[in-house]
């Protein structure tokens, strides 16, 4: 009976901590003390993300092609209260690239000492372009017909959200999912999809 009584005590010790944790009670900002670099980052997904990730205590740098798309996501978000800088960067080019690495070099001055900018500028190297499924929904969304029949053909009641995604990103760039490598997390409502 002792035992049981033990396996209890612990077991409701351990739902308590997942309820808080799964609340937000346990830490408000989970990604403190880190920098993000988001690209892509003015509008749709990669904005939401880029919000997301700032308002859960990340510096975040936003970027997009072009100055005045950066210029209004820093704004918004700043306005927001939320710590962002931006810059211009057009990831399929090497100067673009560079500037961007310098930029997060400045904000995070560890960093420069953990990588210099020639590695990491070798990691953006091998960008390929893979044509993004979501930009492809987002022109359909535009026509309520064509929405209602995308709803249809994948069975599912309403269009995701930008903001949908961008609490998966946050978990995964946090210490909560330190012990999750080489998993696919498909946000797709439910709808079929593959990789």
């Amino acid at each position: 009976m002792q035992k049981a009584g033990l396996l209890l005590s612990v077991c409701a010790r351990a739902w308590r901590s997942v309820r808080k944790a799964s609340s937000g009670m346990a830490r408000q900002h989970p990604l403190a003390n880190k920098v993000a670099l988001v690209t892509a980052s003015t509008d749709g997904i990669g904005f939401a993300i880029a919000r997301r990730l700032a308002q859960d205590g990340a510096h975040v740098i936003v970027s997009s092609r072009k100055q005045q798309n950066v210029d209004r996501a820093v704004a918004t978000l700043q306005g927001e209260g939320l710590s962002v800088t931006g810059t211009v960067c057009h990831v399929g080019k090497a100067e673009d690239r560079e500037r961007l690495v310098a930029t997060v070099s400045s904000i995070h001055s560890g960093l420069s000492s953990l990588f210099s900018s020639l590695s990491l500028s070798f990691l953006f190297s091998p960008i390929k372009r893979f044509p993004l499924a979501s930009s492809f929904f987002l022109q359909m969304w535009m026509d309520k017909e064509r929405e209602e029949s995308i709803k249809e053909m994948l069975r599912i009641r309403r269009i995701g959200e930008p903001e949908e995604c961008a609490g998966i990103v946050s978990f995964l760039c946090s210490e909560d999912a330190s012990y999750i490598s080489g998993e696919t997390v498909v946000v797709a409502g439910g709808a079929p999809s593959r990789l």
